[in-house]
């Protein structure tokens, strides 16, 4: 039986190239919104978080209703938008299962990045038909005409077959949601973006009357109902309140009998109570409780499970721990190790990318993810929530491949003004950098490099000094390689605090000459605390709450000029990027302080000579 009524495609791109915003025009044309409806831009991403930082962290269900001369009746379109960072991509890799065909979007711009060439590879392995969207068309700088080939180019590079290669071409503005399937066409609408949908994605096909199989590919988590999984319905129909069989298709483990409470389908921006769902369709459901991606609900009497893209394994770490500081306590409204403990354990429940395991002691856990902005996020949504810890610098995660020592590789691809090449050559060969490629695209220069993970630590935000905010850098996990050995990618130190106290106007004038701050006057200080930035290597201790002498003689005016310079306040992500092995980041719902491991200076000095001999 074909499913003529119905259409499941996935959104995939790089991050920035518009994907939640092209999926709002499809709603508001698709019919979800009343004509005079108030709506917001990128609807899609409720996070706070997704809003603030502009990127999607989680792929999301959304669904619209179009109609046209050859579908009188109406097709539902099921979409998903999936995230473009590189460390969300394994949100990518398992929406991929629940979908017939995807939409390629293509920055007109920037062409394919390191991310296009990810997420399209994993579509033509599973054999998707694809629909190459390019948009941004209106861009000044757009060269759509060059994109296309380059597009081309890299369908053979991927080994597509002859009709993915021959994939029809959308020319598209997601912002203003206008659609010509030519170049040169002047569009009004999405319709000509719906219709070749509707023409070119396979209707979902399948056995409606044999026994049902469900795969989960995605996991949502509701305080009321626990865990709901998220899947298309491959063969039979689920219904509610239906026992079933979960099942898994790479592990041994026994078949579990459960029951299913509530389904879902999707349609518009809610998701909709349905008594059951049959073949083609894409449901939630509550009542497995330990139910996990990759899993297949199955007909009691026969549990046959679907095959299954294994979850990609971390390639970070690091250490999360109780607040031990002067400070602790003060902000936090969750400090203890049994608050933090069930937090990340519950954390799991959501993110099947992401491992925790307890550390060395009672007190500290070792958090594993895919990259810095995955372990970020992670850190920026506790922090919100009310918790208080510590964490650690991130180390990467190594393996024993064939006898020899590997380590994590990325790709870098880097968007830079020609004359910034030199600095940018330079910086990455130092760190073990190994060049692939260097294209010259109107006045920009895009390098291509494979480097070591580890050696990426820190280098953001000299990469911004040096491209002067103009360079685009982007990353995507590339496999192990051998170990490249000891590598230096910290070149500076730290100023750090001496007393406890708060910080005085004269005590950071003086302290400034030293480095760069990153405190203002008047912040409450402790000692070992990380107060700014040396420009050479190894630690300066300075006194920021040193207060000037009162003389006899003093001029009322005497303080007056003292100027201090605009201090650099970190980000979550730069103070990570920052610290060094035996630094700390103290995270509360209220400040981000960088710290030492050992805050009295006279025991971490003994400790550094200890290791030195």
């Amino acid at each position: 039986m074909i499913r003529e009524d119905l259409r499941n495609i996935a959104i995939i791109a790089h991050v920035d190239h518009g994907k939640t915003t092209l999926v709002d025009e499809m709603l508001k044309q698709g019919g979800v919104y009343r004509e005079n409806q108030v709506t917001e831009d990128r609807v899609m991403d409720s996070n706070a978080l997704e809003r603030e930082r502009g990127i999607t962290i989680l792929a999301k269900n959304t669904a619209i209703h179009y109609k046209n001369e050859t579908h009188p009746d109406g097709v539902k379109i099921n979409i998903i938008d999936t995230p473009g960072h590189a460390d969300f991509s394994g949100e990518v890799e398992r929406i991929l299962k629940m979908v017939n065909g995807v939409l390629l979007l293509v920055d007109a711009a920037e062409g394919p990045m390191p991310q296009t060439r990810f997420v399209l590879k994993k579509a033509l392995e599973q054999g998707h038909r694809v629909i190459v969207v390019l948009n941004k068309v209106d861009r000044p700088d757009a060269r759509a005409e060059e994109v296309v080939e380059e597009v081309l180019e890299l369908l053979l590079e991927l080994d597509a077959t002859s009709d993915q290669f021959n994939s029809p071409m959308v020319f598209c503005s997601g912002r203003e949601g206008t659609s010509s399937l030519s170049l040169l066409g002047d569009g009004t609408d999405l319709t000509p973006l719906f219709d070749t949908i509707l023409d070119y994605i396979p209707a979902p096909a399948g056995e409606p009357d044999e026994p049902l199989q469900l795969l989960v590919s995605s996991i949502d988590y509701n305080d009321y109902v626990g865990r709901i999984g998220i899947g298309r319905v491959d063969r039979g129909t689920v219904h509610q309140n239906q026992e079933v069989m979960v099942v898994n298709y790479h592990d041994n483990h026994p078949p579990v009998k459960t029951r299913i409470v509530s389904i879902y389908t999707f349609d518009g921006l809610t998701r909709i109570p349905a008594e059951s769902a049959k073949m083609g369709d894409i449901v939630g459901f509550s009542g497995a409780e330990n139910i996990t991606i990759g899993d297949t609900l199955t007909d009691i009497n026969t549990p046959e499970p679907l095959p299954f893209l294994r979850i990609g394994e971390p390639t970070m770490e690091m250490t999360f721990s109780v607040n031990d500081g002067p400070f602790a306590g003060r902000d936090g409204k969750y400090v203890t190790s049994r608050q933090i403990r069930n937090r990340l354990y519950h954390e799991l429940l959501r993110d099947v990318s992401l491992r925790v395991k307890d550390g060395d002691t009672t007190d500290n856990f070792r958090v594993s993810g895919r990259g810095e902005m995955h372990l970020s996020v992670l850190i920026e949504t506790m922090r919100r929530e009310g918790y208080e810890f510590c964490a650690s610098t991130p180390k990467v995660l190594t393996k024993e491949i064939n006898g020899a020592l590997c380590e994590p590789m990325e790709r870098v691809i880097i968007d830079v003004p020609e004359e910034s090449t030199g600095s940018i050559i330079e910086k990455l060969g130092s760190r073990r950098g190994e060049l692939i490629k260097m294209d010259l695209h109107g006045q920009r220069m895009r390098i291509e490099y494979v480097i070591p993970s580890r050696c990426l630590f820190g280098y953001r935000s000299e990469f911004l000094t040096d491209t002067r905010g103009e360079g685009i850098l982007n990353t995507i996990f590339e496999g192990y390689a051998p170990w490249k050995g000891d590598i230096t990618v910290r070149f500076t130190g730290s100023l750090v605090a001496t007393e406890d106290g708060e910080s005085t106007l004269y005590g950071c004038y003086n302290a400034q000459d030293r480095g760069e701050m990153f405190i203002d006057a008047q912040t409450p200080v402790y000692e070992g605390m990380i107060v700014g930035e040396s420009p050479k290597q190894g630690d300066i201790t300075v006194n920021v709450c040193k207060k000037k002498q009162l003389t006899a003689i003093r001029s009322t005016g005497a303080d007056e000029a003292l100027r201090l310079t605009t201090p650099r306040k970190l980000s979550l992500e730069e103070a990570i990027e920052f610290i060094g092995d035996d630094e700390l980041i103290e995270v509360t719902p209220k400040n981000v302080r960088l710290r030492k491991r050992i805050l009295n200076t006279e025991l971490r000095l003994k400790s550094q000579s200890r290791k030195k001999k």
